[in-house]
């Protein structure tokens, strides 16, 4: 992690938490580097959460990650997309939301790294479609 300030925030988050947020982060880069028009993103903490960003290219809407009240996780959209609405038609069953604003998971269980992977490729594209 090149961000001092984003490695702290994931140190601090209990281990429960911090792997799967891990998990999330290594996916976001990985979708990331998949898409050629995203170009590289830029990891920052916008409101105390890590944020993953498509400053280069501007493809895209900012993801950002964290916990989600104090049993679950979540991807954080910008809620004036149509983003979370989009993946809600397609993923119900197998992921749970929060109005227009986040994927929200169990810690828990597995990702659904599929689901998630086109979700994350939406957004880094979204100002690209």
């Amino acid at each position: 992690m090149t961000n001092k300030n984003v490695a702290i925030t994931f140190e601090r988050y209990p281990e429960r938490f911090q792997k799967p947020l891990l998990e999330l982060r290594a996916l976001i880069f990985e979708t990331a580097a998949s898409i050629s028009a995203v170009g590289e993103l830029e990891e920052s903490l916008k409101w105390s959460q890590p944020s993953y960003a498509t400053k280069a290219s501007k493809s895209g809407s900012p993801i950002r990650i964290d916990r989600f009240g104090d049993e679950k996780i979540a991807l954080y959209f910008h809620c004036q997309t149509t983003l979370v609405e989009e993946f809600r038609a397609l993923f119900s069953e197998v992921v749970e939301f929060s109005k227009n604003r986040a994927i929200v998971l169990d810690p828990d269980k597995e990702l659904p790294k599929k689901e998630l992977a086109f979700c994350i490729e939406q957004a880094l594209t979204y100002h690209k479609r």
